[in-house]
């Protein structure tokens, strides 16, 4: 067998898998570009084994099968996330999901200082902070 076809076509998948990834917008259609890619790993991982038997035995198809047990776990993880985005959001488009949000440390800005809840009386600095009168259980009046 001539090990020049797999390899052609096997870098044919892979780039095709690349252009997936990079233009499409869809999440779903990027998992599958990404399988795209993991098969053709998986093409020159056995061409290679068939054409190296001496170093060896049986390697490529080995490491095809860790690549095919990765695959699947990739597919399971990467479906649960597109799922849970199509719940927060309705749409599975990549290019609209935040990548960085305002970190839990920074504080936000605040315009003039607190603000007592409509009903409640005035705000009170008590030791442990801010204490707007009003907001009491019934046996602490």
């Amino acid at each position: 067998m001539r090990p020049v076809i797999p390899y052609v076509t096997a870098a044919l998948l892979f780039g095709l898998g690349v252009y997936g990834v990079l233009r499409r917008r869809n999440a779903v259609l990027v998992l599958m570009a990404v399988e795209l890619m993991l098969n053709a790993v998986n093409l020159i991982l056995v061409t290679a084994d068939t054409t190296a038997k001496a170093v060896l035995p049986h390697g490529g198809q080995v490491f095809a099968l860790f690549v095919i047990v990765l695959a699947a776990a990739e597919i399971g993880v990467g479906l649960a996330i597109v799922l849970q985005l199509y719940r927060m959001r309705a749409d599975v488009a990549v290019d609209e999901i935040p990548l960085a949000e305002r970190p839990a440390h920074e504080p936000v800005p605040v315009a003039a200082g607190p603000i007592a809840p409509t009903g409640a009386g005035p705000i009170a600095a008590g030791p442990d902070g801010p204490h707007v009168s009003g907001d009491e259980p019934e046996g602490q009046r």
